[in-house]
């Protein structure tokens, strides 16, 4: 009993100092909390209320008693969408589209971030970073845009080389073979300069220092890009390639979307445009929010795994 009744009152001290420790804490940095206030009201209000509708996805939704007034019916939308027959289609399209994006497309910022690192006339070093950062403050509409003028069979540039060279033009928007490449490599085009931005950080961040030394020591340029800049890059290279893999279901509905056509929907098909036409579409509001739920829930089983195998490795991690 007195074992007991010590341990409540040391909980309860514990308490109190944690409580007056933050009351300290916010009247000392009052205006850093003022600062962030916004950013954690738009998590709030967009990211963390919106979880009170999820519960749809367990019951048949009605729009005239609501939420709370729909009936409960447990798995019956997530066992529907595990029998139907998109379900590996969707997932097959999803994945392979979030693995070729992440193959092709995570490696290449690194690359042009250690190229440009190394040049040192300041005119072409800004030239370079303009042109690769340019393509993303286009829109999504105005990109697919220029891939379809692009790609045209008729009058796209692509097949006009295609066609110099003796080959027979591509119908690259309507094959469904070419979907994934084509989605790949125009994301891979708009976001690579974008991207490489917070590696030139990293790098600007390494330790003069080692270079000379290395530079003394007779390395190379490729030896100290090996051994230095590298292993500098490391813990963003590592934190970055978890919040990728945390997002491999996660392909976007927009750009697919204006991509996707009737021939080529055999390989675009993802599950973000399933829940668009399922919910939105077909009014299937409960189903929908089922399959929605089961893709965030497995972003979140990845995203732990991925960074509890960083924790093992030694590497950085989010937590």
């Amino acid at each position: 009993m007195e074992s007991a009744a010590s341990t409540n009152q040391a909980g309860v001290i514990k308490k109190k100092r944690l409580h007056s420790y933050l009351l300290k804490s916010i009247r000392q940095y009052w205006d850093l909390y003022l600062l962030i206030t916004p950013v954690l009201l738009y998590f709030i209000i967009f990211h963390y209320l919106p979880i009170y509708g999820v519960q749809i996805a367990f019951k048949d939704f009605i729009g005239t008693k609501g939420i709370w007034g729909s009936p409960w019916v447990g798995f019956k939308h997530f066992e529907r969408f595990f029998d139907s027959y998109f379900f590996w289609r969707l997932i097959k399209n999803t994945l392979g589209i979030s693995l070729y994006e992440l193959l092709v497309g995570f490696p290449i910022p690194i690359l042009l971030a250690l190229m440009i690192n190394e040049v040192r006339l300041k005119f072409y070093k800004r030239f370079v970073q303009t042109v690769t950062y340019a393509p993303h403050f286009l829109s999504t509409v105005v990109l697919v845009g220029i891939v379809v003028m692009f790609l045209s069979p008729q009058n796209g540039i692509i097949n006009q080389l295609i066609k110099l060279f003796g080959g027979e033009p591509i119908s690259f928007m309507t094959d469904p073979a070419w979907f994934k490449t084509v989605y790949v490599l125009s994301g891979v085009w708009q976001q690579m300069g974008w991207s490489s931005i917070i590696y030139l950080s990293a790098l600007a961040g390494i330790d003069p220092q080692l270079h000379e030394a290395a530079r003394v020591d007779g390395a190379s340029r490729l030896r100290r890009i090996w051994h230095i800049n590298l292993p500098g890059i490391m813990p963003t290279i590592v934190i970055l390639l978890i919040l990728n893999v945390g997002s491999i279901m996660g392909v976007g509905f927009e750009k697919v979307f204006l991509m996707q056509n009737s021939l080529n929907n055999e390989s675009s098909d993802v599950i973000s445009t399933y829940v668009y036409r399922s919910g939105i579409i077909g009014s299937q509001y409960s189903f929908s929010a089922a399959v929605g739920l089961f893709n965030s829930i497995v972003n979140f089983i990845l995203l732990v795994m991925v960074n509890r195998a960083a924790k093992m490795m030694k590497q950085t991690s989010l937590w």
